[in-house]
């Protein structure tokens, strides 16, 4: 958390020493933001009840304007590791012991926004889609059958994302701040639903 805050601020004041060079034309907007995210549905099938890792991180995003009220909009962000229990079972499916783990997650996503002005306050919409790569650091494996408490991500790191979302952006001048709330939705032997919540500067170009 602490290099969170550090990067945060470091960013937030990079984005403030050029707000002289941004001009007054509205074509897009580049951004920095701090992320909240809850990874659900995070037990294996061998294991009893359910439960959520939460992350957080940073990242950027691009908004360039096809017109006043939409845009096409890119970014990638960075969700630093989190430390969870895993349990290994035997093959007769008994657990048998636990060991800590952690997982770190790089989010990246593409797709349209949809805002209701180029005005100073406006609200907008937004549907993305991209993919998760799900990183874990190494944990040792006693048994011939291993189960991860992060069902079917060690076999395929890799899975596809869909975000619907939507929130608030506020501006004075070319700096403004935006609040993006949303589902991050991956798909990996289904569709796992995830809350994600975003905050940072903006700048306008």
């Amino acid at each position: 958390m602490k290099r969170f805050f550090f990067l945060l601020l470091t960013t937030g004041a990079l984005a403030l020493t050029m707000m002289p060079a941004a001009r007054a034309q509205n074509h897009g907007e580049i951004g920095i933001f701090g992320d909240y995210f809850r990874l659900g549905e995070t037990r294996g099938p061998s294991l009893s009840g359910t439960g959520a890792t939460a992350f957080g991180g940073v990242g950027a995003r691009l908004s360039i304007n096809a017109t006043k009220r939409f845009q096409i909009e890119a970014e990638m962000n960075y969700d630093f590791a989190e430390s969870f229990t895993e349990g290994f079972t035997s093959p007769s499916g008994t657990v048998t012991s636990f060991s800590t783990s952690s997982l770190r997650i790089l989010h990246g996503m593409i797709g349209p926004k949809i805002q209701t002005g180029g005005g100073a306050l406006r609200a907008f919409l937004t549907v993305k889609g991209g993919g998760n790569d799900f990183m874990f650091s190494t944990a040792p494996v006693n048994f011939s059958t291993f189960t991860s408490s992060v069902s079917g991500l060690r076999s395929s790191s890799v899975n596809g994302v869909l975000y619907p979302g939507g929130g608030l952006e506020a501006y004075l001048g070319p700096i403004g701040l935006r609040l993006d709330v949303g589902d991050e939705i991956y798909f990996e032997g289904g569709a796992h639903n995830n809350l994600r919540i975003t905050f940072g500067p903006n700048i306008r170009f």
